[in-house]
């Protein structure tokens, strides 16, 4: 696991040296926020976006979707860790309500990480093939993190009303939300980046 983050943040630092520049720094924020305005959790995005621009940085929208998507994988992963945590405490004490609850819940994360590793790799491969599959590659990332959004959801409801008690269900929801609402921003931006893209390049849908 360790190898992978690493990978992560290499790529994270790799878009982050490899772009254009922002000309004022007053300006910084402005990008963000406009990149920023499609999504339905906006004050995260630019959370999120923030720190890889500056005056010497300006990442373009498929940069900006692929540090988004690395992001929420990051996030995912890290949820999915403490989940099987709280899985295996609970697994220990025999609370078998709990531990099936939970157990569930981890299953749907596990799937989630999956397709948003799907989808981030999908978006590597969409950088480098010629424009004729592009929309095929478009319609597996939206699905993809479309996926990952029903499985983060899913997971949600089976922690939710009785199924599991006390603190260890509102800090198992605290993190699943936030991946939820990464995966939907990173889609959101996604969306953008592929719909100006087909514009300027008159990308055809088959």
């Amino acid at each position: 696991m360790a190898h992978t983050f690493l990978s992560l943040l290499v790529l994270l630092l790799t878009i982050f040296t490899l772009n254009p520049t922002v000309k004022c720094a007053s300006r910084v924020r402005a990008y963000v926020e406009q990149q920023c305005r499609p999504t339905l959790y906006t004050n995260l995005c630019i959370r999120t976006l923030l720190p890889f621009v500056s005056k010497s940085n300006a990442p373009n929208p498929e940069q900006l979707t692929r540090i988004s998507l690395t992001t929420c994988l990051i996030k995912a992963r890290l949820t999915k860790a403490y989940v099987n945590t709280v899985a295996q405490e609970f697994n220990k004490t025999k609370n078998a309500r709990y531990y099936e609850a939970v157990t569930d819940c981890l299953s749907q994360i596990n799937d989630g990480v999956n397709q948003i590793t799907q989808s981030l790799k999908e978006q590597k491969r969409m950088a480098h093939d010629a424009e004729k599959y592009f929309s095929w590659h478009e319609s597996n990332v939206q699905t993809w993190v479309s996926t990952a959004l029903t499985d983060v959801t899913t997971c949600l409801d089976r922690i939710s009303d009785k199924a599991i008690g006390g603190k260890e269900k509102g800090r198992i929801k605290a993190r699943v939300l936030n991946v939820k609402h990464l995966a939907s921003n990173a889609l959101a931006l996604f969306n953008r980046f592929a719909s100006r893209h087909r514009g300027s390049r008159r990308v055809k849908t088959p």
